[in-house]
């Protein structure tokens, strides 16, 4: 059968790529295109394009680039519409998948599956009438969306596992050689997967850790969709070490960590790396303000959202600072009076979200939804 795909960032290219090789097991003759990025292709996927071209966040950066983002679109139904593939398998990147599922509904049959389900619960909760109408199956990764969908809006969904488990404990299996990260211990910096993200959290991080240089290096993992020589300039001037592909080996090495919001808060706490979540916006104070009243949930990072209390710290917008950087850093290291806490968080919320297994049991489902159908 045939598959098209569509995830708009790296996290989303890299769970595709996994759930293509678990449809593959179920289905030997599955053909794959859609959009995408470097996983995807490795897997077998014949790209439309690549999420860079499209993965704009915020506001004045989508208003920027909507001509552009616009053209994607209409590109990308009319090669749904010529390719005619047996289902189309949209992954998180709601504010593009939504919408191309809507279009979809009214213009043809082919069903429409969602894995990694849009976290209306945060917010936009509006969506969920577009989910109900337009998404004929709904696989969560997170098991408390379970209660969210389908007692508090009556929707059935498939909850699967989390695929960032099954991500991390097949990489620990492998053999790795060692020699990439020597020398001093490891303050790993996860800088984000946007330009504006790591243009706004990188120098803040850097300059809180600076105090720990005598005894740690830093050590950054550079998003797959950003070039070295953005890097470079980002970096000017700090001594700061960059390695591309290797965030897990990096993690797997690292004492401690500072990590913007995302999949990446939920990959160190699997490595059982402490971490300070930490994401700077300009206008500190009006988006901490906008975020009581907008946002529904208490906290913006996957470890503490799964285990349902803090389990790590949280510096969003005007508290995102270097003095508060620097505190709760100095608060995880070895010696640190929260490091054996947060430690302990790790587990109680690795067993809420389960054992691996993840993409085989949404590739199972899908392909008996389609034979079904």
């Amino acid at each position: 059968m045939k598959y098209y795909i569509i995830a708009g960032e790296a996290s989303g290219d890299l769970h595709a790529g996994h759930l293509m090789a678990a449809i593959r097991q179920e289905d030997p003759a599955a053909q794959f295109r859609g959009i995408g990025g470097d996983t995807m292709a490795a897997h077998g996927a014949e790209l439309l394009q690549h999420y860079q071209h499209l993965a704009y966040m915020g506001f004045i950066p989508v208003l920027l680039h909507l001509p552009e983002i616009l053209r994607g679109m209409k590109h990308c139904q009319n090669d749904i519409l010529q390719w005619q593939p047996d289902a189309v398998i949209l992954v998180d990147y709601p504010g593009f998948n939504l919408k191309i599922a809507r279009f979809l509904r009214q213009h043809t049959t082919i069903p429409v599956y969602y894995y990694i389900a849009p976290k209306i619960w945060a917010w936009k909760e509006h969506r969920i009438k577009a989910i109900k109408r337009d998404i004929d199956a709904l696989f969560s990764i997170l098991p408390f969306e379970v209660d969210f969908y389908e007692h508090k809006h009556h929707y059935p969904i498939h909850y699967v596992g989390n695929p960032t488990v099954d991500e991390v404990a097949a990489f620990r299996k492998q053999t790795h050689a060692e020699a990439t990260f020597t020398g001093k211990p490891i303050i790993a910096l996860l800088a984000g997967s946007r330009k504006q993200e790591v243009r706004d959290n990188l120098r803040r991080m850097a300059e809180a850790a600076k105090p720990f240089a005598k005894d740690y290096q830093l050590v950054l993992a550079a998003a797959p969709g950003l070039s070295d020589d953005f890097y470079a300039q980002a970096t000017s001037g700090l001594n700061i070490r960059i390695v591309r592909n290797q965030t897990y080996s990096l993690l797997q090495h690292s004492t401690a960590a500072l990590v913007t919001s995302g999949t990446a808060t939920l990959e160190a706490a699997l490595f059982r790396v402490p971490q300070v979540v930490c994401y700077y916006t300009k206008a500190g104070r009006l988006v901490s303000l906008l975020r009581r009243l907008v946002l529904k949930i208490p906290y913006i990072s996957l470890v503490n959202l799964v285990a349902g209390e803090e389990v790590v710290p949280e510096l969003v917008a005007h508290q995102m600072n270097v003095k508060n950087l620097r505190h709760h850093l100095a608060s995880i290291l070895p010696g640190g009076p929260a490091r054996e806490t947060q430690l302990q968080g790790y587990e109680r919320m690795a067993a809420i979200l389960g054992e691996p297994g993840a993409p085989q049991r949404a590739a199972k489902q899908m392909l008996k939804l389609l034979k079904d159908k």
